[in-house]
């Protein structure tokens, strides 16, 4: 029997969908979430990305406002604006979208965004944070992806996962946060000497390397769960098409539950998007109501 496909925009619906109630209730109480995206350079790589977060957002009940800077904006002014943006109230959430111009490390704007305000999770205090299993805004890749493992039929105590790829922001936060529900992780890399002997003698596998066809169907157990994390662009005999890092043909006829892409992973990572557009809204009023008490003391 083929795999079954997981409904990755099912599952990003219901998240979303929990995301709006929370959403409208925090408007209510005078703190309606917003986002701020910020652009430099030539967006057109960005564009599709900006437009689907902002029509997810609305769907979520979340305000979403777009900034687009030019190309020779310094390290130093785009420092000063996001230092505008954590002082902001009205603003809760900050992404910083890719490619950057090559003068602009994306690592040190990720930085100067508020760990309150990363939505993203890529502040190191966020991705730290899963280290002590103290999830509050994480990586939304990683956070979808052990989402819909958490979604299947699966005991995640003991469990055995493979985790192929890892990158400071997918791959080893999914095995941070997989320790943290009792599975038993291994963590492949471009050093691995044998992928193929780790993924075979795994209940559940994750792959985000950026290589279309590198999990094939004879490196899977029978029945295993394969979360397929990779977006590749590949010309066939059809054109262009989007694929992950898996086979997905052969790999559906062995494992149990298969990702496809598009539509399994990337629409949870939006979603989750927005449900920590909401948790940062949440963190800071309290923070606002806590700070003000104690004003009034």
């Amino acid at each position: 029997m083929r795999a079954a496909v997981i409904d990755g925009k099912s599952i990003g619906a219901r998240i979303r969908s929990d995301v709006r109630a929370r959403a409208d209730e925090l408007g209510h109480q005078g703190w309606p979430p917003m986002l701020v995206s910020i652009s430099v350079g030539d967006t057109a790589a960005a564009d599709l990305y900006v437009r689907n977060q902002q029509k997810q957002a609305e769907a979520a009940g979340v305000a979403f406002e777009a900034r687009s800077y030019p190309s020779d904006t310094s390290l130093e002014q785009l420092i000063g604006i996001l230092q505008g943006l954590n002082g902001d109230p009205r603003v809760n959430g900050i992404i910083i979208q890719r490619p950057l111009p090559d003068h602009i490390p994306v690592k040190v704007l990720q930085k100067a965004v508020h760990p309150l305000k990363d939505v993203e999770g890529m502040h190191p205090a966020s991705i730290g944070n899963i280290v002590y299993n103290d999830l509050a805004l994480g990586p939304c890749t990683a956070v979808a992806a052990v989402e819909i493992l958490k979604t299947l039929p699966l005991t995640l105590e003991g469990l055995e996962v493979t985790v192929i790829g890892h990158s400071e922001i997918v791959g080893k936060p999914i095995a941070f946060l997989l320790m943290g529900l009792g599975a038993t992780v291994t963590v492949c890399h471009h050093m691995t000497r044998t992928v193929a002997m780790h993924s075979r003698a795994s209940d559940a596998v994750f792959v985000a390397v950026g290589k279309p066809g590198l999990v094939t169907g004879d490196m899977l157990k029978p029945g295993a769960a394969l979360i397929d994390i990779g977006i590749n662009r590949v010309d066939t005999a059809d054109g262009p098409r989007t694929v992950g890092d898996a086979d997905f043909d052969s790999c559906a006829e062995v494992a149990g539950w298969i990702t496809p892409v598009p539509g399994g992973v990337g629409p949870v990572t939006v979603a989750t998007l927005m449900k920590n557009a909401v948790l940062a809204t949440e963190m800071q009023m309290q923070n606002y109501r806590a700070a003000f008490a104690r004003t009034d003391v």
